[in-house]
């Protein structure tokens, strides 16, 4: 059991003891300390809340909007929604802020708070100190019976961010309704079973067939969309003789395909083919993280853009495209940013962008996938002992390799030839979790395997 409290938000599974996991009293106090941390700018302010499908979704739900009102912050209430629609939603109320309530990948045990900004975006690293400082110290004033806040559901979110993907100018509903698509989703028994659908629906998706579209929370799979995790949607697309697959995490910020014979697009490819079809219209600067494939950085050159890495993390990612005015970014991980539409991570914007490139270039998911360099990553992480200094370990590793390109933006990042391995500490466990990349599998494992043996050697 589990509650990690982070500039991001809090996160936790549900129930046991107060300040080890996520429960009531945890979500009351910290609910608190943001509503207060906005109350510092406004006196009146005014949230935006929303939830994924879990199990635990209607309780930390009533929790989080009845502490709202307590300290006289007005809510907008989107019910059942996305990450993405709830980031949108605080920019069209112009809304002092938004929580959502979701813990994304995270399986079914899990929930939190995200918490954001009045721009709709996730809370700088000094915002979120300040909540946790608030809520640790617990520094709330609630407000007088006569100053409680009002509540008010809104269902039309839905529609209105279905809407503005419509009107987005690159995404091309025409083309994608020529193409007569039909598409397999697996919505993993959350938010995404009503969002996608209706926004495949609207898009001209000819024939659209949902896959755990019961909202129950109860996840038939692990809720992170990777290979291991989507054998169902890939017997599911074979089967049915789809064009393409579709999956989603639990909160709609995540998004991957699979190819007409049941193989994988691959999640690091998502962010590259929408960037493709971003640029070949559009040219300009890209980011993501440096955890992600360089087949975007191949790519934003061929386009003759300069490509930028971040640090992990959605906040990192969004500060550096601000910086380096970047027309798309995003993540690895199946993570969309497109700035001009908002800055957040959104697989429905995603959705619309790619089946217009896909529906463009005419041929199949399969083949544009071979049109883009291969890459390979490897996720791996090594296990230290408390007393283990990361850091002299860390320096070590950099010296031994420091005739090569080195970034140590976030970690260590490495850079040779034609690959490169990413060295991140863990702020919670003695771990370094290895992230390598190459043109094939084998040869990315191996240079995570050479440098775990660096590691080890260093130990002795």
């Amino acid at each position: 059991m589990s509650l990690i409290k982070s500039i991001s938000g809090i996160r936790g599974t549900i129930g046991g003891l107060p300040g080890e996991n996520l429960t009531p009293l945890d979500v009351v106090k910290f609910t608190a300390a943001y509503g207060s941390l906005l109350k510092e700018k406004q006196p009146r302010p005014s949230v935006v809340v929303g939830r994924d499908g879990r199990i635990s979704g209607p309780l930390v739900h009533s929790l989080v909007v009845q502490t709202l009102i307590a300290l006289g912050i007005d809510v907008i209430d989107l019910g059942v929604s996305t990450t993405p629609t709830v980031e949108f939603a605080v920019v069209e109320e112009k809304a002092t802020g938004g929580i959502i309530l979701t813990a994304s990948h995270n399986p079914r045990q899990w929930n939190a708070l995200k918490l954001l900004n009045e721009q709709g975006e996730f809370l700088s690293a000094e915002a979120g100190k300040k909540v946790l400082e608030i809520g640790e110290k617990s520094q709330m004033y609630f407000a007088s019976v006569d100053e409680l806040g009002t509540v008010r559901s809104d269902e039309t979110y839905l529609q209105k961010h279905i809407a503005a993907i419509l009107n987005y100018p690159l995404v091309d509903a025409p083309a994608i309704a020529a193409a007569h698509f039909s598409v397999v989703v697996d919505a993993i028994n959350s938010s995404g079973a009503i969002y996608v659908p209706a926004l495949l629906n609207a898009l001209g998706v000819q024939q659209v067939t949902v896959l755990n579209e019961a909202l129950t929370g109860d996840f038939a799979h692990n809720p992170e969309p990777l290979p291991e995790h989507l054998t169902e949607l890939s017997k599911a697309v074979v089967d049915q003789q789809a064009h393409l697959g579709i999956a989603v995490d639990p909160d709609v910020d995540r998004l991957c395909f699979v190819n007409e014979d049941g193989s994988l697009f691959g999640e690091e490819y998502t962010l590259v083919a929408v960037a493709d079809h971003i640029l070949s219209n559009r040219p300009g600067n890209t980011v993501s993280n440096m955890s992600s494939t360089a087949a975007l950085k191949v790519l934003t050159r061929q386009y003759g853009g300069d490509y930028h890495a971040a640090a992990v993390g959605e906040v990192n990612v969004v500060s550096k495209m601000k910086a380096v005015q970047a027309v798309i970014g995003g993540e690895g991980n199946g993570g969309v940013i497109v700035p001009d539409f908002h800055y957040g991570r959104d697989a429905l914007i995603g959705i619309g962008l790619f089946l217009s490139h896909l529906a463009n270039h005419k041929k199949g998911i399969k083949s544009l996938r071979a049109t883009y360099p291969d890459y390979f990553i490897s996720k791996n992480k090594i296990d230290l002992t408390p007393e283990i200094n990361i850091d002299q370990l860390l320096a070590k590793v950099k010296a031994k390799y420091q005739a090569q390109p080195i970034n140590e933006v976030d970690g260590l990042k490495i850079e040779f030839d034609k690959e490169w391995v990413h060295l991140r500490r863990s702020n919670t466990e003695a771990i370094i979790r290895i992230y390598s990349e190459s043109q094939t599998a084998q040869a990315a494992q191996a240079l995570a395997e050479k440098i775990i043996n660096d590691i080890k050697e260093f130990i002795k």
